[in-house]
């Protein structure tokens, strides 16, 4: 098997196999599933939805029974001695080691995990889609423009209000990367994208151009962020990268903040050519008196663009249809490399 390949075959049922729930605070069970995926949820596996495991201090006496962990954000990490029995793990978020201590060992004793990975990236998306619409009506800008000088005709910004034929630039090719590429491909947009996997075969294959990071900085009208925080991209969006944006031109960051040289940015923006619109920063929060609260040409949001409210709901069906896997013996939908 391939390295990084994920072993997923299918395997014989298990009947109403132990479970439990695991994540920080315990509030989450309800914002995440509703009251009749829990009913589901009961009748698939022999689960306590009230008791959710926050911490392994008093849970032992649970955890030593335990074949299915369905766990989330604030779930305490387990050691293969603190589950015996465990066969799987449902991560509700996007990596699923972030439940296991020792997850080299986890893997050699063959526990199968599944994360959320996916189904997180959709809002993401979203997010992103809406930021790109928006920014080519400049409607930040035009929102509080209208707000102080009301008068002032739309006619006097329309030269350079408009979405047709702009050029949305790509770093990356995560999960959201890649789903926002199809939702930008039923606009009349020009995409041209960057990334260590993007052959030109796959280019062709999702519709955009294959550029270099530098061409991709240069040529776009706006530039969305979906690149890995690894060391080989904290700043990689850095002075020379920003400098060499068009002017006009808006960077989006629904990635990490670490990818981009904050101070750099700053600066940039300082000479208000360009426009950023930031989803996460570096830190999160920033300090109050951080430049980019003040200046008029950002706009920030409190790292939204994953799921929240409603959008929980479909992380829950999602992990509903993977418990239905595991119990039936079926390869799970998403699973995740764990050692």
């Amino acid at each position: 098997m391939p390295a990084g390949d994920v072993e997923n075959v299918k395997r014989e049922p298990i009947i109403r196999p132990s479970a439990v729930l695991m994540m920080n605070p315990t509030s989450l069970v309800d914002e995440i599933f509703t009251p009749s995926m829990l009913d589901e949820l009961r009748s698939l596996v022999d689960i306590d939805a009230s008791a959710v495991v926050t911490q392994l201090d008093g849970a032992a006496h649970v955890l030593q029974e335990t074949e299915l962990v369905i766990g989330g954000w604030g779930a305490p990490r387990l050691a293969p001695q603190d589950a015996p029995r465990l066969r799987g793990l449902i991560y509700l978020g996007g990596v699923a080691a972030t439940c296991l201590d020792q997850p080299t060992a986890w893997a050699e004793q063959g526990l199968l995990a599944a994360s959320a990975r996916s189904i997180n990236a959709i809002p993401v998306a979203e997010y992103a889609l809406a930021m790109i619409l928006l920014d080519g009506k400049d409607s930040f800008a035009a929102a509080r423009g209208y707000r102080d000088r009301p008068d002032e005709p739309t006619a006097a910004r329309a030269a350079i209000i408009g979405n047709h034929r702009r050029t949305i630039g790509i770093v990356g090719l995560s999960q959201v990367a890649r789903l926002l590429i199809a939702r930008l491909r039923t606009f009349d947009f020009d995409i041209v994208a960057f990334s260590p996997e993007l052959t030109p075969e796959l280019a062709a294959e999702m519709g955009v151009r294959n550029a270099t990071l530098a061409e991709v900085m240069a040529q776009s009208d706006i530039v969305s962020l979906h690149q890995p925080l690894i060391p080989a991209t904290v700043g990689q969006i850095d002075e020379r990268m920003l400098s060499s944006m068009r002017d006009g031109a808006t960077l989006l960051n629904t990635a990490r903040g670490a990818v981009v040289d904050q101070d750099a940015l700053v600066k940039e923006l300082r000479t208000g050519r360009i426009r950023a619109i930031l989803d996460v920063t570096d830190p999160e929060p920033l300090p109050h008196d951080h430049a980019l609260w003040s200046l008029p040409n950002v706009v920030l949001t409190p790292h939204i663009a994953g799921s929240l409210g409603n959008e929980l709901h479909r992380m829950g069906q999602n992990a509903l249809e993977e418990v239905r896997r595991f119990v039936a013996g079926e390869p799970f939908r998403f699973p995740e490399p764990i050692g």
